[in-house]
């Protein structure tokens, strides 16, 4: 009896931890909808490629915070409109538009398995004339 309720106990902690990786990618559009530079960059990488109109670079993680947080604040985030999410080998990925105070950005996010938890690896901006 003990084994049998060891053996259902393993089979749910694995059935929800395989659930609980596609939402991270949920939390990253939620956070970028919102504006939440704190709350996106939780799930970034130790480094994190950003390219942004006015720059392009691997950043540490506390760097790429900093500048997160002054694209959005600069910018004025109004929402982000998901276009297509998927999974791409290790990890998923959305792009979407930004929608900010001072234009329509078109953006990319990569996310990559990592120590068994998925990490933003590359986010990308680029301005939509």
């Amino acid at each position: 009896m003990k084994s049998l309720l060891t053996s259902v106990l393993v089979v749910t902690m694995v059935m929800m931890s395989s659930f609980a990786q596609p939402g991270t990618i949920d939390e990253v559009i939620g956070a970028l909808r919102s504006g939440d530079a704190d709350g996106l960059s939780r799930y970034f990488d130790d480094n994190v490629e950003l390219t942004l109109p006015v720059k392009s670079d691997s950043y540490s993680k506390a760097q790429a915070q900093v500048i997160i947080k002054d694209f959005f604040g600069n910018n004025g985030v109004k929402g982000f409109e998901l276009k297509h999410k998927g999974d791409s080998p290790g990890g998923h990925y959305c792009i979407g538009t930004l929608q900010t105070k001072s234009g329509n950005f078109r953006a990319h996010v990569f996310m990559k398995a990592k120590s068994g938890k998925e990490v933003v690896k590359e986010i990308r901006f680029a301005s939509i004339e």
